[in-house]
Order: structure tokens, then sequence, then C-alpha cells
């Protein structure tokens, strides 16, 4: 059954507009001319995204947003809104209101995009409540499809991060919530365009801040998943630096959770021995070199030894797919 975006305005227009614009999407698309109808539309139909005016008689779009959250929690809420509204957009999206907003008037393009965005955000969420590993690993394999320089990523940072697991000995429900927050590390790309994700040159800052939000997007979808505070930690902490300066919150040092920093070294490890658009592949004794020389800075020193200390051994090869493994017999 295709997913249902319901789009709320008070204009006729409008709503005859955004119609057209998605007729023969194969979306389902539903319209209201109140929040008040939208609110009983909400109360009989399971919908993806909901797209809602702010400024309308009766209740407002951010008011209709916080009655939603708690009648339908899965649906990603987009707010349209004229320049002159702007500032309670963004304060909406900081409070955690909104997932984007769209001003008015709109560009096609960017209205389809976002509308698509919100469905796999609504798809992602749906299927992390599974919370099974076959789903979990699914998943991310269905995120690298985004970007294909990362075939395989989530699977090596998985590998190098339970490496570090074994080797501090932490138990076994951490080992596997490490595994399943290597995973998913990376999942709130969901939310980054492909045209920036695959990018050959430098991005502008406002590309960079497009990017730097995926922790937060990712760590958002994780925990309204109910998935555990570990994986959370992982998503939304693994940009973060030792020594301070990382995203999204500048956390430092041992404040960061030692989840994230394990997986930020394995990460490290991945991305640097992996050609990249904008970086080609170390070989493992220059990334082994490139790790130590992130200590205290960007890595946690303590997981850093660790790792090279592992990947440094002789009995220790970097096979065809990427992952470093003990030779057979080994």
């Amino acid at each position: 059954m295709p997913e249902r975006v319901l789009f709320v305005d008070d204009e006729e227009n409008i709503l005859n507009s955004v119609e057209r614009l998605f007729f023969g999407s194969g979306i389902r698309v539903l319209k209201a001319c109140s929040a008040r109808e939208a609110l009983s539309i909400l109360s009989r139909e399971d919908v993806a995204v909901l797209v809602s005016d702010n400024l309308m008689p009766g209740m407002k779009g951010i008011e209709l947003f916080s009655k939603a959250r708690d009648m339908s929690p899965d649906t990603v809420r987009v707010l349209m809104t004229a320049y002159a509204d702007l500032e309670t957009a963004v304060d909406a999206i900081n409070r955690g209101e909104v997932f984007r907003f769209i001003v008015k008037p709109w560009e096609d393009d960017l209205l389809v995009t976002t509308v698509l965005d919100g469905i796999g955000r609504y798809r992602l969420v749906r299927s992390l409540r599974k919370a099974d590993e076959a789903t979990l690993r699914s998943l991310a394999q269905a995120i690298e499809l985004k970007d294909p320089y990362t075939r395989g990523h989530c699977d090596r940072v998985a590998r190098y991060a339970l490496m570090i697991a074994a080797a501090l000995d932490l138990d076994e429900r951490m080992r596997l919530d490490i595994e399943h927050g290597s995973w998913l590390h990376d999942c709130g790309k969901i939310g980054v365009p492909e045209s920036i994700l695959n990018y050959p040159g430098s991005l502008n800052e406002e590309e960079l801040e497009i990017v730097r939000k995926h922790p937060v997007w990712g760590a958002d979808v994780a925990r309204q998943a109910s998935l555990s505070e570990t994986i959370v930690n992982i998503i939304l902490y693994h940009h973060e630096r030792f020594g301070g300066g990382g995203y999204p919150t500048g956390m430092a040092g041992t404040d960061i959770p030692l989840e994230a920093r394990i997986v930020s070294v394995a990460d490290t490890f991945d991305a640097i021995t992996t050609d990249r658009p904008y970086l080609k592949a170390y070989e493992l004794k220059d990334a082994v070199n490139m790790l130590l020389s992130l200590r205290e800075t960007a890595l946690d020193p303590q997981m850093v030894d660790t790792f090279t200390a592992l990947v440094g051994k002789d009995d220790i090869w970097k096979s065809s797919d990427g992952i470093v493994e003990r030779e057979a017999g080994a």
C-alpha cells in the first residue's frame, strides 16, 4: 500500500496545486483545509508525512504538529511557511517539532524531495522498531546505496569496532549494541541529498551544515524507534573529537561515551583505507600512522593504541572486500 501524505492548508488552490504535483507519483495524497480536519484524518489513517501551513485560522500548524506528535508519533512533520514566519519555523525545528520546513512559494523539486525524504524517515523508524539483526543490517546496506563509495562501510566499521570491544573485554550486551550501532551510525544520512554525499569536490558551508546534521537526525530516529541508549550514543556522537571541536555538540574527552569513541576510531580507519571521491585509500601502514597522528586531538588515545596494536600484527591482512581479518590458520 502506498504511503499517505497529508497536506494541510486553508487555501484550496494550494491543496489542488500539491495534488497535481504528486499525481502519478505512487504517493497517496490526502488534503485538509484546517488543523482540526487534519487531526480527524490522523485519527483514522496511517500518515507517513504531514505537510502543513503554519498561519491558519483557528489552530496554527505548530500547534497541530504538537497534537499530531502525541497522536501519531511516527508521522514525519514538514512545515510550509512564508518568509515572515521563518523564525517560527527554525524555532520549531530546534524544539524537535518539525523535520524540515518549506518556504512559500515553494520550488516543486524541493517539495517533492522533502516529502520523499520524509517517507524514507518514516519507513526507517517503522523498520527499526522490529530491531532484529537482519532488519538492522539490511537497513544499513540500503542507506549505503545513497553513496556508492561506502559499499560495505557499515560492516567494516562493525568488524573493527568489535575488535576493540573484544580487546577491552566488554560484555556481550555492549558488544551487540556496538555492532548494531556501527551498522546504523550513518542512518541519519537518509536525510542528506545524494548530490551532496557524492559531490567530488569541497562542500560549501551550507552543504557542510546539512552533512553535520546527520548524527542528530539519525539519533532522533533511533530514539523514536526505542533503540538502546548505547546505539543512540554511537549514532549521535561518532563525529565528536576527543580534543573537542567535533559535531554535533563539541563534547570532548571521556565525556564522549565509550561506545562512540570506539566507533569513531573504526569509522576513521575505514574512511582512510577506502577510496572516496575526495581521498584515495591509504595503505595499511600509512593508515596506522594516520590514526596515531590523531591521538588526543580527534581520537581517544587508548582506543587508537588498542586498535593499532591489533591491525599492526603480522597475522593481520586486508582482504579484497576491505575488511581486516586474520589469515587462515593464524
